[in-house]
């Protein structure tokens, strides 16, 4: 019951992001700050719920990036301005965040959809980190990706158990 909640509110806060990606360099740290703060409660719960039904390497490497991910989103939300010129490292950090999530979750071969989810998470992330250089004059991209990559974590979410 609760993934399910949970995949329905990734895809609706993914739908919200690729229809509304007009915001200013503030409002895109503001977003990438509470995605990665959302994504990180999810990884950490994820790995913590796998500490009995998988090896303990892959929800340990789940947990340590859900903790990072959350760590950067509240620097994002509280740092705006200090963080609203970095938009290109944004990227790269989002980007780097879903190439790791996606080995690790293609190493722990947990079942085909989470298998399929992580190759998706995984190309994800590369275009995240090809579109870096393009962030700077055209921040909405960042919303529109991980509007995509919460919609495909919420169907994940929604096809499991």
């Amino acid at each position: 019951m609760i993934n399910k909640s949970a995949g329905l509110l990734s895809i609706i806060l993914g739908l919200i992001f690729i229809i509304f990606p007009m915001f200013s360099a503030g409002m895109v740290s503001f977003i990438v700050g509470l995605s990665l703060l959302f994504f990180g409660i999810s990884a950490a719960f994820m790995g913590f719920n796998m500490r009995n039904n998988i090896n303990n390497t892959y929800s340990t490497i789940t947990i340590i990036i859900g903790i990072i991910a959350i760590i950067f989103g509240f620097l994002f939300l509280f740092y705006i301005d200090a963080l609203s010129f970095l938009t290109g490292v944004q990227f790269y950090l989002v980007g780097f965040i879903m190439i790791i999530f996606g080995i690790t979750g293609l190493v722990s071969k947990m079942s085909r959809v989470s298998t399929f989810t992580s190759i998706l998470v995984l190309i994800m992330g590369i275009i995240a980190i090809a579109l870096a250089a393009f962030a700077m004059s055209q921040p909405v991209y960042i919303a529109i990706i991980i509007g995509i990559v919460l919609i495909i974590e919420g169907i994940a979410m929604l096809l499991s158990d």
